[in-house]
């Protein structure tokens, strides 16, 4: 690749994890699933977008309400077509009655399929999860903008977050 080559493709490489960070949030288990090669390797012997489709929604449905936060992203290229990077994120984390905040680091392997970059693998490390003394979904509406303190409405105005949970509120 040439400069403006590893550019562009940096940029859409790095749109991946906003994109991984908004579906995640939105419970867009479609948009977040579309985000991995086909063949994705799920655990120890599972593979396909199928089978992480049935991981990320056991997963989600463990806890309420997500925020992740993309900060620090650095991509080094292998090849044309495959890189692996490092991505900082900050988690804020509904579960159950608990808030909980966290600094992940996200160890990520990414390829180039058919012109489009993919996540091959994602590791989630954690460096620390720490539980808030409150909730911040345990105060009244803020009715925004006539309040800057209270609940909002994200992330139950998301179709996907209703859909994702039968239209049933979650938080």
């Amino acid at each position: 690749m040439n400069a403006m080559d590893r550019v562009i493709a940096r940029d859409e490489i790095q749109q991946l994890a906003f994109r991984y960070a908004l579906a995640t949030d939105a419970r867009d288990i479609d948009g977040l699933v579309g985000l991995f090669v086909e063949d994705v390797r799920v655990g120890a012997d599972g593979r396909g977008r199928d089978a992480l489709r049935r991981s990320f929604e056991e997963q989600l449905r463990a806890v309420g309400v997500t925020i992740l936060f993309v900060g620090n992203h650095l991509i080094d290229f292998e090849e044309d077509d495959l890189a692996q990077g490092h991505v900082y994120c900050r988690a804020e984390v509904q579960d159950g009655d608990r808030w909980v905040q966290q600094a992940i680091l996200y160890r990520d392997r990414y390829r180039r399929c058919d012109g489009k970059w993919y996540f091959v693998r994602r590791l989630h490390k954690l460096w620390y999860g720490m539980e808030a003394p409150k909730n911040p979904l345990a105060q009244p509406l803020a009715h925004w903008p006539e309040n800057h303190a209270g609940r909002g409405s994200l992330p139950e105005e998301w179709d996907s977050w209703r859909k994702f949970w039968g239209d049933g509120e979650r938080g």
